[in-house]
């Protein structure tokens, strides 16, 4: 007998635990997050969502909860957990004020174009439109400060639905998705047929077909120009494009400067790297700006934080634009050329046309501005010798102990130029800011959901002591998930950047912007926190390490100087050319 090799048993004869052939509208919620890849929910329950918590019961082992204190917040978490991963970051919400409360985060999140999905419990179909009690219009309240949203009222459209928000929030230019579900719909038991992903909508083209021939005008512009310059933002990041933009940049010699939230997607120390845009940003880019024959720019929108005065900016310059989202070319700045696509795709093919080049004696006037810069700004900042501790010193000895190996999640305010001037940066998906918003409180949710993101890495939350108040309820959730969270309060007793700015233009008419503080180490220690207070400089270094060393979350209350002002400075309405250095 011929002695035949049998074959392995199909992997059907091996038991699976089979779906039902009838589950619930909760029960096709929590199978699409698991077949989305989903690991992590941020969220609070209440009635109009109880039926999708009460089925989160028995997922328990598949899918992780961080119970906020506050529904803004699971939004900034899942901001922070999608920013540092590069997943959807997912929210729960009951209906009414839990809906509402979630906005300001998704606001945040199409600012920075930030891939949220956003699930929210409604009242029962039948009491639609009736006033009752916890009923808020969400998806129309919603509408303007989302990607898409849609409401659903029977349990058979949850599949779908749930694909293409999935499939919208993560694909072209990313954003946030809010899908809210009646109560009905979640109790409703229908048959089902499985998950399936979505990757085509017909109405929806999130991949723009690139055309060789603005590749080719853009490589002849860059070919040759003599003064060019690379504006870069978070759109590098966001496609992923880290190393095809560093060999991009590389290979052409350009000088290339960063927006607030491009920070990263090459190190902070790259020779090329010539520094942060905008209203406090480098001395050298801002005014070179004004300066270069051709200007790059790449997944960035030119903001009036980068631009300001646009009737004066770059006007002699040919302007290249590289941008995923066709209405961002040309909406604020001329175009020359445009290239629409993802710059993982664009960039490539544009660095196959490009030569190989450096412009040494272009470079060289970076570097002599920077050199002003460096005595004016930095140095004082950095390494004062007298006086109170700056803020900018803190950042410098943070940067001296982490190795700029650290996510660094920063709040709105002084505090937030500060940090993203000065830290240092080896690793993209690092920095984790509100921008576009501007959402003072952001930090602290912000960074809960950075470290669930990104478990492995050490992240250090930088906020101001007004922000910090307005979130700082969040230190239960760290105590109750026992998260080991670094935390430094940098406090001046001021909503500092409304002072500075009333200081220089409203001849320091202080207009309520002096904040008292409760005692923020004993708040830490009430919700089992380690922390410490530091005012004096010979204590600084100490207390870092102390911090960073320390086996657990710990906050760190830093008391710097009271009227220090943030510089560079370009005042607002005016051009990039008038940037101040004092």
């Amino acid at each position: 007998m011929t002695n035949i090799e049998q074959p392995e048993a199909p992997a059907a004869s091996i038991p699976q635990p089979a779906l039902p052939t009838e589950i619930t509208g909760s029960q096709a919620v929590l199978e699409a997050l698991i077949a989305e890849g989903t690991d992590t929910i941020f969220g609070i329950p209440g009635g109009a969502i109880l039926p999708i918590y009460d089925t989160l019961y028995d997922y328990r082992e598949q899918l992780t909860h961080i119970l906020v204190r506050h529904e803004q917040a699971a939004a900034h978490a899942a901001q922070g957990y999608a920013r540092v991963s590069g997943r959807v970051g997912v929210v729960f919400a009951t209906s009414g004020p839990g809906a509402t409360n979630i906005l300001t985060g998704v606001a945040d999140a199409l600012m920075d174009s930030t891939p949220l999905v956003c699930i929210t419990g409604q009242v029962y179909a039948h009491l639609l439109g009736t006033d009752a009690f916890q009923e808020t219009d969400v998806v129309n309240i919603s509408a303007s400060i989302s990607k898409w949203n849609y409401l659903i009222t029977d349990a058979s459209e949850i599949p779908v639905i749930l694909a293409k928000a999935f499939y919208i929030a993560r694909t072209g230019r990313p954003g946030p998705v809010l899908i809210d579900i009646t109560k009905n719909a979640q109790l409703q038991k229908f048959k089902y047929a499985g998950y399936k992903q979505v990757t085509d909508i017909r109405s929806y083209k999130p991949r723009p077909v690139v055309k060789p021939e603005a590749l080719e005008a853009a490589a002849a512009l860059i070919n040759n120009a003599s003064r060019p310059m690379i504006l870069w933002g978070q759109g590098v990041i966001l496609g992923n494009a880290e190393e095809e933009f560093r060999a991009f940049v590389e290979k052409t010699g350009i000088p290339a400067a960063w927006t607030l939230l491009g920070a990263g997607a090459i190190p902070t120390d790259h020779p090329l790297n010539v520094g942060m845009l905008g209203m406090h940003g480098n001395y050298a880019p801002n005014v070179l700006t004004n300066e270069c024959d051709v200007l790059i720019a790449i997944g960035m929108r030119f903001d009036d934080r980068v631009t300001g005065r646009l009737d004066k900016y770059a006007r002699q310059a040919k302007v290249i634009h590289l941008d995923i989202d066709r209405a961002e070319i040309g909406k604020n700045v001329k175009t020359e050329v445009a290239v629409c696509g993802n710059c993982k795709e664009t960039i490539p093919m544009l660095t196959n046309l490009v030569a190989k080049r450096n412009h040494q004696k272009w470079a060289a006037m970076f570097r002599a501005l920077y050199g002003e810069e460096l005595e004016q700004v930095i140095s004082p900042e950095l390494s004062p010798s007298t006086g109170g501790i700056t803020m900018g010193e803190v950042i410098h000895q943070l940067n001296l102990l982490t190795g700029g190996e650290a996510i660094v999640v920063t709040d709105v305010g002084q505090n937030q130029m500060v940090t993203c001037r000065y830290m240092k940066l080896n690793n993209t998906r690092s920095s984790v800011t509100s921008g576009g918003l501007g959402t003072m409180g952001f930090a602290l949710p912000a960074a809960i959901g950075a470290k669930f993101g990104a478990p492995h890495r050490e992240v250090v939350v930088v906020a101001g002591d007004g922000g910090f108040q307005m979130t700082l309820q969040e230190l239960g959730t760290i105590m109750q998930t026992r998260l080991n969270l670094k935390i430094i309060i940098l406090n001046n007793h001021f909503l500092g950047m409304v002072r500075q700015w009333q200081e220089l233009f409203s001849d320091s008419r202080y207009s309520f912007v002096d904040i008292e503080s409760p005692d923020f180490v004993a708040l830490a220690a009430s919700y089992q926190i380690g922390g410490r207070r530091v005012a004096q400089r010979e204590d600084l270094q100490a207390a870092l390490a102390e911090m960073l060393s320390h086996n657990g979350a710990f906050l760190l209350e830093i008391m710097v100087i009271k009227e220090n002002n943030v510089f560079p400075m370009i005042p607002q309405g005016a051009s990039i050319s008038e940037i101040r250095l004092r």
